[in-house]
């Protein structure tokens, strides 16, 4: 009789398979640097003391730089743009009206109105179809500096050695006349001429808002035409690994405007019927939106990886804080960036600082082309050449705009480009 074997009985795989569990999200490092406090603005100097002078750069070498970072116009800087932006916090753009604004704001906006269409009458060289910047800019920039007397006569200056030094940073607040650039050290010279505009009691803290929401964003319009039109370099660009090729500020700005926001995120910036809906109003998605537009490929991963980055941001009060250290960080703390800034009687040097004649170098609008002069650089002296703002000492960079505006031309440009996996 045939025996029956006993079937081998199945193994429990359950007790093999390795158990699930949640992969641990890896702790993203806080950024331990203390949040920069807004320092109390000092009043206005009384001119009758003051001397005015023509603005000269006075940071020159490493010490000079240890000395402004531990001087008065140092914290003068810091409370003035961080003051602005406090007073813009949770405010769109239009909320601001016309009728609100001084006769003072009035007559500022009306001068950037007249910068623009000095743009308009003198149009750009196309021979050659250069990528790099269009040397009428030059023309451009003579003619700004032909209507400045007025334009600050019109704002209740009447004396010559008072707007010879205040029209030095409007005049300086366009681009280079040399290298034909534009950076963030030029917008910085835009900030500090309405600073000077604060010093003279021609503005004051009632202007805050309207200076903001107004004046600098029309003075940010006049930048884009003005970039479009002569395909300014971007000074001391960083490539994609930069913020924006030309522009800080409306970055600062617009994540105060949007600091307790009730709908949109930071992720918004993604969002394109979100940016087009309400970048008028706010300067962070109008300027993200500016930035996609000048680029050649699809995508803010691509093209600025660092926008990118900052849009997992939580909030946008992490934003606005990152963005008031990183502009303490990458602007006032950057020698390559402060070496060009320039000093007078109302946003003074300090005693032992550097000047340009101990040392042998000319006012910056008076260099020639291809000029050069010695700097000091990590402690050490060296030849700077002069075609670079941010990065000592940087390559020339040609023009985004430039590069987007020729794929237009060509017909390639119907469509951004998307990079391969995007």
């Amino acid at each position: 009789m045939a025996t029956h074997q006993q079937a081998p009985s199945i193994p429990n795989l359950r007790d093999k398979i390795p158990k699930l569990e949640p992969r641990r999200r890896r702790q993203v490092p806080e950024n331990r640097t203390p949040l920069p406090d807004t320092p109390s603005l000092p009043s206005p100097p009384d001119t009758s003391t003051l001397s005015f002078q023509i603005p000269s750069r006075r940071i020159l070498s490493t010490k000079d730089h240890e000395l402004f970072l531990s001087s008065p116009s140092y914290n003068l800087i810091i409370a003035f743009i961080f003051g602005l932006s406090d007073a813009v916090i949770d405010t769109p753009s239009s909320a601001v009206k016309d009728e609100e604004c001084s006769t003072t704001i009035k007559t500022i906006i009306g001068i950037l109105d007249e910068a623009e269409a000095l743009v308009q009458a003198t149009p750009p060289d196309e021979a050659g179809g250069s990528r790099f910047g269009n040397k009428v800019f030059r023309d451009f920039l003579d003619k700004v500096k032909a209507a400045s007397r007025a334009w600050h006569q019109r704002l209740g200056l009447d004396s010559e050695a008072a707007i010879t030094e205040v029209e030095t940073y409007l005049n300086q607040s366009f681009g280079n006349r040399t290298r034909i650039d534009y950076g963030s050290g030029h917008e910085l010279n835009f900030m500090i001429w309405i600073l000077c505009l604060y010093q003279l009691r021609i503005v004051d803290k009632s202007d805050f808002k309207p200076l903001i929401l107004r004046v600098f964003v029309r003075y940010l319009t006049l930048m884009r035409t003005i970039q479009s039109t002569y395909y300014l370099e971007p000074a001391g660009s960083h490539g994609v690994w930069g913020l924006d090729d030309y522009q800080f500020l409306p970055f600062l700005f617009g994540a105060s405007q949007l600091l307790h926001h009730p709908f949109i995120t930071p992720l918004a910036i993604h969002q394109q019927l979100t940016i087009e809906e309400f970048g008028h109003d706010f300067m962070y998605l109008g300027q993200v939106d500016f930035v996609n537009s000048t680029k050649t490929v699809k995508g803010l991963r691509w093209h600025s990886p660092m926008l990118d980055d900052i849009s997992s941001a939580k909030s946008w009060t992490k934003i606005e804080g990152g963005m008031k250290r990183m502009f303490i960080a990458e602007v006032l703390r950057k020698l390559p960036v402060m070496q060009h800034f320039l000093f007078g009687s109302l946003v003074p040097a300090v005693e032992g600082m550097s000047t340009e004649a101990d040392s042998g170098v000319m006012h910056e609008e008076d260099e020639l082309e291809g000029g050069a002069i010695v700097v000091e650089h990590d402690g050490v002296k060296h030849v700077h050449q002069l075609n670079s703002w941010g990065d000592c000492c940087g390559i020339k960079v040609p023009s985004a705009i430039a590069a987007a505006q020729a794929m237009k031309k060509t017909g390639a440009g119907e469509s951004l480009r998307r990079i391969p996996f995007d």
